[in-house]
């Protein structure tokens, strides 16, 4: 009888001693999962990128954020899964990306170029959103006060190159010329932006500036015409629908012997003369770093600075200036390929 108290005993104490383990096991894998929940960790994610358009620009912005987000990720020992989607220039088509990325319970969005943004901000306000390759962050998300924060689930970083300093290279460059056509997407609101900005800029310097906005990529053709029989020189900001039709431009304002000045390398390439430009790849890179300081440590984006482009660089496009017989002074570079 006393054999069979003690062996019940025995197998109690066991019981409970088993039971204890077991909660202790399971509070460290809870503990380990909400660390990694709360930026304490590293684990797998699925990040979406919506881009607007297919040109040189933005496809170098999207490649810098996959690279540097996924070396990042990988070197802390995690695993990312970057899925880019084209959505060929269509505001409806970001829309319809976006959503399906929320759909699917994406960990981030990276919206590359503003339709791409404003459909992220539309498409959801609990998923993460960086934006990339937008001008400007108060227009592009109707922000009546800007301070460098969204205080919303949007942070990112800006192409916008100093619109003074292209002001400037132009009056360098052509320093006789009289008038300045402003060709730009109507349908583009951080190019309207660019041109209510430079605008004034360039009548400071005594040049007189006309605005010719095309709606779509259907009537650039006619719209630079239109620009290159009244102007002296051309004004291009950075815009997503010129970056993409610089060949119909170009075969406008070249044999109208009228040159571009740019707002950004890609269309400076195409159909310019020269751009004040950004390394839009580095531009990637650092949204890239941010949405990994996002996903691992945790930061809000809605406290996160809006980053601007860390270096700009004087570049010309050594072909066209050759066709129009234009001398580059020292201190371009010029752009390769």
């Amino acid at each position: 009888m006393k054999k069979r108290l003690l062996a019940a005993l025995m197998a109690g104490a066991m019981a409970l001693t088993m039971t204890a383990c077991g909660g202790t096991n399971s509070d460290t894998a809870n503990s380990d999962a909400n660390d990694t929940a709360n930026g304490g960790g590293v684990g797998d994610y699925k990040v979406g990128v919506v881009q607007l358009v297919q040109h040189e620009a933005l496809d170098a912005a999207s490649q810098g954020f996959k690279d540097k987000l996924e070396e990042m990720i990988s070197e802390a020992g995690g695993t990312v899964d970057v899925q880019v989607q084209n959505a060929s220039n269509d505001s409806a088509n970001c829309t319809t990306i976006v959503n399906s990325f929320v759909s699917s319970g994406v960990d981030l969005i990276m919206a590359n170029a503003t339709p791409a943004l404003q459909a992220a901000q539309a498409g959801t306000a609990d998923i993460p959103i960086l934006g990339t390759s937008v001008s400007d962050y108060g227009t592009a998300l109707g922000l009546s006060e800007w301070t460098g924060k969204t205080g919303t689930n949007i942070s990112g970083t800006t192409d916008l190159a100093p619109l003074d300093g292209q002001a400037e290279m132009l009056q360098e460059l052509f320093p006789d010329a009289k008038n300045v056509g402003l060709l730009y997407c109507s349908g583009e609101p951080n190019s309207a932006y660019q041109i209510n900005t430079i605008k004034p800029i360039l009548e400071g310097m005594g040049y007189t500036c006309t605005e010719y906005a095309f709606t779509d990529s259907n009537d650039v053709a006619s719209v630079a015409q239109n620009a290159a029989s009244a102007s002296d020189v051309i004004y291009i900001p950075t815009d997503n629908t010129a970056a993409s039709c610089t060949e119909a431009i170009a075969n406008v304002v070249l044999p109208a012997k009228v040159p571009v000045i740019a707002g950004e390398q890609g269309i400076c390439a195409g159909c310019g003369v020269a751009t004040l430009s950004i390394d839009y790849y580095e531009l990637g890179q650092i949204t890239g770093e941010m949405a990994y300081d996002i996903l691992v440590n945790g930061s809000n984006p809605g406290e996160m600075e809006v980053q601007p482009a860390p270096n700009f660089t004087k570049m010309y496009n050594a072909a066209n200036c050759e066709a129009l017989g234009i001398t580059v002074p020292e201190g371009y570079t010029a752009i390769e390929g």
